[in-house]
C-alpha cells in the first residue's frame, strides 16, 4: 500500500535479467508451497466464476452485487496497495536509514478518518459504480473522461512494473525463472479476475493477506531467534543509530521528517484510500454505508501492524548482518534485494519457510494486480463504453466486462516486457504513478469542497497539476542523474526510489543529498517526495479556483447539491450555539440552480440498481443533508 523503499544510484534498482547473482535455490517443499498459493488463488476465483454460471449480471461482476461484508472488504482494502515492492522496500528502508520511516503510521489516522467521513458518504449516497461518475455529476462528461483516461494511464504503467519487478528480484536471488513467474502470475491473475469478478478478487485478497502476514511473521520469529531475541535486536539497532528520534525540522526539502511523514503522508493516503477507483469500488461493494465506513476503520490497525512488521524485519536484518556480514556479492546488489538475501540466509535449512515468504511476496503482487485489472475493467466499461452504448443488454455487458478484464491482463504482460527493456528508465516509470495520484486527489477535492468550481476550472486545474507533477518529478530524475551521491547516514537521503505498497503515489523518485544545498530550480526538484501529493493536489485546487472565478463560476450551470460536502457549515457547527447565531453567513443565499434529477438520469440505464433501489434513493433524498448548507458555503 504505502510503504516506500530507498534505492541508491550506486546499485541499480533491479539488476538486468541476465544477472548471475544467485545464492540459493528452492527445495521441492518451497516449490509446492508456491504452487499452492497460485492454485488456491485460482480455485477461489473459479469457484465464484462457476457459482451461478450463466446468471451473472454486470452488477455481480463489477460490484459483487453490493453485498460484501466489513471483514473481507477491510482486508481487500489493505491488500490492494500492499504490493511485493513494499514487502521488499520497507525493510530495506529501515535497514539503511533507521526507523524514521515508522512515523508514516501517524498519517494513517487522518488518512483513513477523512475518507470514512467525507468521501465514502458522498460516493455511497450517489450510488456510483465508478468514482469518475462523480466528476460527471459534479462537472460534466468531459471532466469525467479526463479523470478516467488519467487513471487508466496511471494503472496500466504501474501494474506491469508491479508484476515484473518482484519477479526479476526473485530471479536474481534464487534463480527462479524470470519469465515463467511473470507469465504464470499474469495469466493466473487475469483468469480469476476476469471470470470471478470483484467478489473473487476480494476473497482472494483475504487469502493472500493472510499469507502475507504469515510470511512476514515467520521471518521475524526465525530471524530474531537466530540473533538472540527482539531485545538484542533493539539493543544492536540503538547502538548503531538505527532507532531514530523525532525529527521536527519543518524543512519540506528534507526527505524524511516527522512533518513530511505524518502530514505529507496524509495526502498520500487520501489519494489512495479516498479517490482511487480500486478502493472506492470496494467501499461501494459493501452492503451498507456503515459497513463501508467500518471497513475503512478496520484498515487502520491492520496498516499499523503491517508497518511495524516491515520495520521489525528491517531491524532484525540489520542485526543479523552485523553479526554475519554480507558477502561481497550481496553488498553489490540493489538494496531492495537485501530482504530476499536475508530470507534465503536466515531460513535456509528450514524447508518450506523460504517458499512461504516467496508466496507472501507474490501474494502482494497478485492482490495489487488483480485489483488493477478489475478497477480498469470497471472504469472502461462504465465511463468509456456504456455512456455511448446504453442500449446493449445485460448479458452483452457482462461478457464484454470479462473480455476487458482479461485484455488488461494481457496488456499487463506486455507492460512487464516493456519494463524489462527500459533499463534505468524503469526508475522513471515507477515515479509516474506518484505523479498522477496527487492531481486526481486535487480534482475530486476541487469538486467536492468548492461549489464555485466549474468544468473549465476542473480541466485546466487537472492539466496544470499534471504538468507541475511531471515537471518536478522528471526534473528530480534528471538533476539526480548528473549529481554525486553522498554517503548515506542513518537519517540521510540518497537518490532514492520509493516503492509502492501499492503505492502507489509513493512511487516517486526522491531527491538526492549532495554536499551543498541546491538552489533555484534544483532546490524545487529536491522537494521531499512525501509532499508530492500535497503539492500537486493543491496546484489543481488553486488553478482550478482561479480559472473558475475568471469564467463566471457556476452561474448559469446546474449544481447537484449531493455532490458537495459542506466543509464550512460542518466546521461552524462545532462552535457554541451562541456564536453561531452571531455569524452573518447563516442568512446568506445563492441563486445557483440545483438539479436533483441528475442522479435519477444517471441510474436510468439500470445497470446496477433496480427499481427498489431507486425508490429507496428517492426516499433518502428527502432526509439527511439539505442543499441549504451548500448554498451558504457557496455564498461565503
Amino acid at each position: 500500500m504505502d510503504m516506500n523503499a530507498a534505492v541508491s544510484t550506486s546499485a541499480p534498482f533491479l539488476p538486468t535479467s541476465g544477472t548471475s547473482m544467485v545464492t540459493s535455490t528452492f527445495s521441492s517443499v518451497d516449490y509446492v508451497i508456491f504452487v499452492l498459493l497460485l492454485a488456491l488463488s485460482l480455485a477461489i476465483g473459479l469457484y465464484h466464476a462457476f457459482r451461478g454460471w450463466g446468471r451473472h449480471t454486470i452488477g455481480q461482476l463489477l460490484m459483487a452485487d453490493r453485498k460484501m461484508g466489513c471483514f473481507p472488504v477491510a482486508l481487500s482494502l489493505l491488500a490492494t496497495f500492499q504490493s511485493a515492492v513494499a514487502l521488499l522496500g520497507v525493510p530495506s528502508e529501515i535497514y539503511r536509514f533507521g526507523t524514521q520511516y515508522w512515523f508514516l503510521g501517524c498519517s494513517y489516522f487522518l488518512g483513513l478518518l477523512i475518507p470514512a467521513h467525507i468521501f465514502i458518504p458522498v460516493f455511497y449516497r450517489l450510488h456510483l459504480t465508478s468514482a469518475y461518475e462523480y466528476l460527471e455529476l459534479r462537472f460534466n462528461k468531459a471532466v469525467r473522461v479526463c479523470g478516467t483516461v488519467t487513471f487508466i494511464l496511471q494503472m496500466v504503467i504501474y501494474m506491469g512494473i508491479v508484476l515484473y519487478a518482484p519477479s526479476l528480484a526473485l530471479n536474481a536471488v534464487t534463480g527462479f525463472d524470470l519469465w515463467l513467474s511473470v507469465l504464470t502470475l499474469g495469466i493466473v491473475c487475469a483468469v480469476y479476475t476476469a471470470l470471478g469478478g470483484l467478489k473473487a478478487v476480494i476473497w482472494t485478497d483475504v487469502f493472500q493477506t493472510l499469507v502475507m502476514f504469515l510470511g512476514q511473521l515467520a521471518v521475524i520469529i526465525v530471524g530474531s531467534a537466530k540473533v538472540g531475541g527482539l531485545g538484542h535486536v533493539w539493543e544492536v539497532a540503538s547502538q548503531h543509530g538505527r532507532i531514530s528520534g523525532i525529527e521536527l525540522d519543518p524543512d519540506p526539502f528534507m526527505r524524511h521528517t516527522f512533518w513530511t511523514l505524518a502530514f505529507g503522508g496524509v495526502f498520500m493516503m487520501l489519494s489512495l484510500y479516498g479517490v482511487n477507483q480500486a478502493q472506492v469500488q470496494r467501499y461501494l461493494s459493501s452492503r451498507t454505508e456503515k459497513a463501508a465506513v467500518l471497513s475503512c476503520y478496520a484498515v487502520f490497525p491492520c496498516q499499523q501492524v503491517t508497518l511495524c512488521m516491515g520495520c521489525l524485519i528491517g531491524l532484525v536484518m540489520f542485526t543479523y548482518y552485523q553479526e554475519y556480514p554480507m558477502s561481497t556479492q550481496q553488498t553489490q546488489a540493489a538494496p531492495d534485494q537485501f530482504v530476499l538475501y536475508f530470507v534465503m540466509d536466515v531460513l535456509k535449512g528450514l524447508p518450506g519457510l523460504p517458499g512461504l515468504f516467496i508466496a507472501c511476496l507474490f501474494s502482494g503482487s497478485l492482490s495489487t494486480i488483480s485489483s488493477a485489472f478489475n478497477s480498469l475493467a470497471t472504469v472502461t466499461m462504465e465511463d468509456l463504453i456504456r455512456p455511448w452504448f446504453p442500449e446493449y443488454s445485460e448479458a452483452w455487458a457482462t461478457r464484454l466486462s470479462k473480455i476487458i478484464a482479461f485484455g488488461y491482463g494481457l496488456l499487463c504482460l506486455g507492460m512487464a516486457y516493456i519494463s524489462s527493456q527500459m533499463g534505468p528508465v524503469l526508475q522513471a516509470a515507477f515515479s509516474i504513478f506518484g505523479m498522477v495520484g496527487g492531481p486526481l486527489l486535487g480534482l475530486f477535492c476541487l469538486g467536492m469542497f468548492f461549489p464555485c468550481a466549474n468544468p473549465p476550472g476542473a480541466i485546466v486545474g487537472l492539466v496544470a497539476g499534471l504538468i507541475m507533477a511531471f515537471w518536478i518529478g522528471i526534473g528530480s530524475i534528471v538533476s539526480s542523474m548528473g549529481s554525486s551521491v553522498a554517503s548515506s547516514p542513518s537519517n540521510g537521503s540518497s537518490f532514492s526510489l520509493p516503492s509502492n505498497l501499492t503505492a502507489v503515489t509513493m512511487t516517486t523518485l526522491m531527491p538526492l543529498t549532495t554536499l551543498s544545498k541546491p538552489t533555484g530550480l534544483l532546490r524545487l526538484y529536491s522537494l521531499s517526495y512525501m509532499w508530492y501529493s500535497a503539492h500537486n493536489s493543491t496546484t489543481v485546487i488553486v488553478v482550478g479556483l482561479i480559472v473558475s472565478l475568471l469564467t463566471g463560476g457556476m452561474r448559469g450551470r446546474t449544481l447537484n447539491p449531493r455532490t458537495i460536502y459542506p466543509v464550512l457549515p460542518k466546521l461552524l457547527a462545532l462552535l457554541p450555539l451562541s456564536w453561531q447565531k452571531q455569524l452573518p453567513c447563516k442568512s446568506y443565499s445563492q441563486d445557483l440552480p440545483t438539479d436533483t434529477a441528475v442522479f435519477s438520469e444517471k441510474t436510468s440505464n439500470g445497470i446496477l440498481w433496480g427499481s427498489g433501489d431507486k425508490k429507496e434513493e428517492d426516499r433518502s433524498s428527502h432526509k439527511g443533508s439539505s442543499p441549504t448548507f451548500t448554498l451558504q458555503e457557496t455564498s461565503l
